[in-house]
């Protein structure tokens, strides 16, 4: 996996866009942007889940990639786990009975487990799609837009799907963040459309 197979996201400076898309190309606009406004304080958002994404910025440019994923061969001592294929150890708390019927499974409690998630990813229903993609664009809003006139009346119109409604509220808001918004909000509207 190489930083440009990393998720999307989008940075802004306060209400401005720094740049939107694959991870690695945001960091390095980002970066950009610090070695020329070191006391800056940007937010940098993953556009599926709306959560902070924390980049460590000391260094150069390809210091700053090297640290987007963790390194491929390390002279640290492993634990559980398979560190090379992505694979890391957690702790899980079961009853007894599940444990039981996991460890019964082919392959033991580990590989079951990652075959129920796998499958439940890839059988995830519409309306868990369509919550993930309100709770994204919830998240960006709150984050980026909470101090704008008009966010609490958009957030609710998010929420019921309203686009006529939150485009009424969001209409004042600084470019950039309007058209973030609005295109996380479209992408949470036809998510909620296909859950029926």
């Amino acid at each position: 996996m190489s930083p440009h197979d990393l998720p999307t996201c989008t940075a802004f400076d306060g209400h401005a866009l720094i740049a939107s898309g694959p991870l690695a190309d945001v960091a390095l606009a980002v970066k950009r942007l610090l070695d020329r406004h070191p006391a800056r304080t940007p937010t940098i958002l993953d556009d599926g889940t709306g959560q902070p994404v924390e980049i460590d910025f000391r260094g150069s440019a390809d210091e700053v990639l090297g640290r987007l994923q963790p390194p491929a061969d390390s002279d640290a001592p492993r634990g559980a786990g398979r560190p090379r294929l992505g694979v890391v150890a957690r702790e899980v708390t079961l009853l007894p009975r599940h444990w039981y019927w996991l460890n019964s499974q082919p392959g033991g409690a580990s590989v079951t487990l990652r075959k129920l998630v796998e499958d439940a990813r890839r059988n995830g229903s519409a309306k868990d799609r369509a919550r993930l993609a309100g709770e994204a664009a919830d998240r960006f809003m709150s984050v980026v837009a909470g101090d704008l006139a008009g966010y609490e009346e958009a957030s609710r119109a998010l929420w019921r799907g309203d686009r006529d409604a939150f485009n009424r509220h969001t209409r004042g808001w600084p470019k950039d963040v309007r058209e973030h918004a609005r295109r996380l909000a479209a992408i949470a509207r036809d998510a909620q459309a296909d859950a029926g």
